[in-house]
């Protein structure tokens, strides 16, 4: 059984659509770095979540990408929303002109197991902050310096572009009212046309495609 740890029943339903029924929640606090790139915390997560679970897990961090904003808040995304508030934030970019935007999520699998790389390692030595090219592609393990450990980890992207409007929508959390995507913002979306288009979703889907093979 691959764990996918979350308390978000949304995230879990989003997974089930790509990996079937072999995926469930697991409710732990792993610690949440500081850092500067999606991946360094994903992958902090996923080695300290295998540790605690003894099997295959599966960890994500997200984040709003302000093109106009060198990227900011990108993984300090749910910081920003605790102290600006989304509204805010959606402000400050339409203030500046700055509108376009995109959602980014890395999904972090670690099973204790060796694996090769695929198509290049991730050193932080060289490419601290640096983010992957929003392809949707899969990425590399991680090298020991991302977490302190010696635990390959298997990275995963996916990204949605868009643009910052006047929030509308009731459904959906965070910076969805505020996220626009073909038109529709994420909040005005059904869970199914969200999931169809998501970050998220986009990375589920590279990740399950390389985790039949597993």
């Amino acid at each position: 059984m691959l764990r996918y740890v979350t308390t978000n029943d949304g995230k879990v339903r989003e997974a089930e659509a790509y990996l079937g029924d072999d995926v469930a929640a697991v409710d732990y606090d792993y610690t949440e770095i500081q850092a500067d790139s999606l991946e360094s915390v994903a992958a902090h997560g996923a080695r300290e979540a295998y540790e605690h679970v003894g099997g295959p897990v599966i960890v994500d961090d997200a984040g709003l990408y302000l093109e106009g904003f060198d990227g900011f808040p990108g993984p300090y995304s749910a910081y920003v929303e605790d102290t600006l508030g989304v509204e805010r934030v959606g402000r400050l970019a339409r203030a500046e002109d700055e509108r376009r935007a995109a959602f980014r999520c890395v999904i972090a699998y670690c099973d204790g197991d060796p694996f090769e790389a695929s198509p290049e390692p991730v050193d932080l030595d060289d490419r601290r902050g640096r983010d992957l090219d929003a392809d949707d592609r899969a990425t590399a393990t991680t090298d020991d310096t991302v977490a302190g450990s010696d635990l390959p980890v298997k990275l995963f992207a996916g990204s949605v572009p868009g643009r910052i409007v006047e929030p509308r929508g009731e459904g959906g959390f965070g910076y969805d009212p505020i996220f626009e995507h073909a038109g529709t913002t994420f909040a005005e979306m059904s869970s199914e046309e969200k999931n169809a288009v998501s970050h998220r979703g986009r990375a589920l889907g590279t990740f399950a495609e390389w985790f039949a093979g597993r």
